[in-house]
């Protein structure tokens, strides 16, 4: 990879910093965001490629040496807990290895996702969220003591 030498001002110039199977990565995961919010605002955050939609952000993401990392993940949420296990790196990061196929209907999903609880009000969402943690512990065995 090569050493950044200036913060990009666009994702154009941020995607075209790195070598050409990395770019055409970065470019499947933009086409899958805009392809699921087609509104969506995208500019330069923190240095890596972030987007907006509702005015919230959706979704974050950045190439390294051996992975894609996208942030904010969901974890926690029963619907996409499956998908995203095999991809957690700490809280509120996946990572795709560079040395794998991306997992494109995994990101469609979690964009899906994320631009749905965006244009949701701040207080749907919470309730929504703590229900469906209800109902995941509902499931789950019961501890033996």
């Amino acid at each position: 990879m090569k050493a950044k030498s200036r913060v990009p001002k666009t994702v154009d110039e941020y995607i075209a910093d790195f070598p050409s199977e990395v770019q055409e990565r970065l470019e499947q995961i933009r086409e899958i965001i805009f392809e699921v919010a087609p509104d969506a605002v995208e500019k330069i955050s923190y240095r890596i490629p972030a987007y907006k939609t509702a005015g919230k952000i959706l979704i974050y993401f950045a190439a390294f040496r051996e992975h894609i990392g996208m942030y904010p993940a969901l974890q926690g949420i029963p619907q996409l807990e499956k998908d995203v296990a095999k991809y957690g790196a700490g809280k509120g990061t996946l990572r795709f290895p560079h040395d794998k196929p991306l997992p494109a209907a995994v990101v469609k999903r979690l964009v899906k996702y994320r631009d749905q609880e965006n244009r949701v009000p701040k207080s749907s969402v919470a309730k929504n969220t703590a229900q469906m943690k209800k109902v995941a512990k509902s499931k789950s065995p019961a501890k033996k003591k």
